[in-house]
């Protein structure tokens, strides 16, 4: 038992914090969930890089050896834990993937009793399906997983070991106290939610494609291999003058012998400085793309817009109306939009209506940026008998204006009076000045016309008409 601290930090979001790491239970649940294995088989740690320590510990424990590949972080696990005199018998072999079924039942076959131990910490960057499913079939199978860059939690830490529950059980006598420290447990629980599986997915496929771009630009200069996982290794000519541009650029690149391991994003522009320091950035302006999370005890909200792309466009809050009536914003704004939240519809749909517009004005404007070149102003729009005037000025503050009222209480599960909430939050959050005007008869066209009149608005305020900021300011 660890006894809790005296007082609660002086930090911010520091609830509970004052007591022991809470049970790994949870995250373990939600790793089985997604690797598709029975809870009772996944052990939760520190990274791919603490599985991989448990087992060379192990070893040491017990006089025997590890066989791995002489590579980081192996060779580095190697020196910290002494090889086992000449002649000891060998705990595991790991490796780096294996492929098919076939090939994973041959190798677990050969070095048998031996554990053998597949890092799989950049699998859902490669080619190669997972073999997590094989562990039920091999005794002395152990797969090690990884959120670092899969969820984009290198610096919180957090893995999983995935084996027989006997193996686990052995692992474990090697496994001190309070493996995962409860800010990683807490960060780990949101990154897993169901609610950003799309989002997750979207983004791992983005970094396999802008890998692919990258690749085909850099091999027209030098030799590259792909690598595994969001990196490419490159072997430029003058290998200190490319670290060096890299460096001015803000890219951090890694040297390893004769190469350069250069990092991989999810982002273009970002990918584009990489391809700058060699003089082979593309010629254009890279999509502007913005982001927002946004987690409440009410809410919990993933939100990515993509302003020069019309798809995909997915949209899932559990309000059936609402999400119609966001797909109608970005089909006549002409931006990719994908929302997904988990809110307390079980008490109201306020929070979710409200906080997904929040997240929507949030994540639009990190992709408007400087807002250099917009049009900046934006549309009258009528439906049968209602007509939606929506003014808007991409200014930079926030100034919401409403005029319209509804009759009708609620369209589906969708309180007609979250409108006006919508286009305050969404004015606020995105630093525009939005004025609505509704008249008509029928509430769900007004509703609507509001909604498809919000989205030309925005399609018309977005576009890019030249280079300079749309101010005699300088500045929005």
């Amino acid at each position: 038992m660890t006894l809790p601290a005296p007082f609660p930090p002086l930090v911010s979001s520091a609830e509970g914090l004052d007591r022991a790491p809470s049970s790994t239970g949870a995250v373990a649940a939600r790793m089985a969930e997604i690797y598709g294995v029975p809870v009772e088989l996944v052990l939760p740690v520190r990274g791919a890089s603490h599985g991989l320590e448990l087992i060379f510990r192990l070893a040491a424990r017990d006089g025997l050896r590890v066989e791995a590949p002489d590579a980081p972080p192996f060779d580095g696990l190697a020196k910290l834990y002494r090889a086992a005199q000449e002649g000891a018998g060998t705990l595991a072999v790991i490796v780096r993937g294996l492929g098919s079924a076939e090939a994973v039942a041959e190798m677990a076959s050969r070095v048998a009793p031996a554990l053998l131990v597949v890092d799989e910490a950049r699998v859902e960057f490669s080619d190669q399906p997972s073999i997590v499913a094989l562990v039920g079939e091999h005794d002395n199978l152990v797969v090690v997983r990884s959120l670092s860059l899969s969820h984009g939690l290198t610096g919180a830490r957090v893995g999983a070991v995935i084996a027989r529950a006997a193996t686990l059980a052995r692992i474990a006598e090697v496994l001190e106290p309070h493996p995962v420290p409860e800010p990683s447990l807490r960060l780990a629980l949101q990154a897993l939610d169901p609610s950003r599986v799309v989002e997750t997915e979207a983004r791992i496929a983005r970094v396999r494609d802008e890998r692919t771009r990258m690749v085909q630009a850099l091999s027209r200069e030098m030799s590259v291999e792909p690598g595994v996982g969001p990196v490419i290794a490159a072997r430029p000519g003058d290998l200190a003058g490319a670290r060096a541009a890299l460096a001015r650029l803000g890219v951090a690149a890694e040297v390893e012998g004769d190469r350069l391991r250069l990092p991989v994003f999810a982002r273009a522009e970002l990918n584009d400085r990489t391809l700058a320091a060699f003089d082979l950035a593309p010629v254009g302006r890279p999509h502007r793309t913005g982001q927002a999370v946004r987690d409440t005890k009410e809410t919990r909200i993933v939100c990515a817009v993509d302003l020069d792309s019309a798809s995909p466009v997915r949209i899932r809050t559990g309000v059936g109306f609402f999400d119609h009536m966001l797909e109608q914003v970005a089909a006549h704004g002409g931006f990719s939009l994908s929302l997904s939240c988990e809110g307390d519809l079980h008490t109201d749909p306020h929070h979710t209506v409200e906080d997904s517009a929040i997240a929507l004005g949030q994540a639009l404007k990190q992709a408007l940026g400087e807002r250099r070149g917009i049009a900046r102003y934006g549309f009258v729009l009528p439906m049968d008998e209602a007509e939606a005037k929506v003014s808007i000025d991409l200014s930079g503050r926030p100034y919401p204006m409403f005029e319209g009222d509804f009759a009708t209480p609620f369209i589906g599960e969708y309180r007609t009076d979250l409108t006006a909430h919508v286009v305050r939050s969404l004015a606020e959050h995105l630093g525009a000045a939005i004025h609505v005007s509704v008249t008509g008869q029928d509430d769900h066209h007004k509703t609507e016309a509001v909604y498809k009149a919000l989205g030309r608005a925005l399609r018309q305020a977005i576009r890019v008409e030249g280079e300079a900021v749309p101010s005699t300011k300088g500045v929005l």
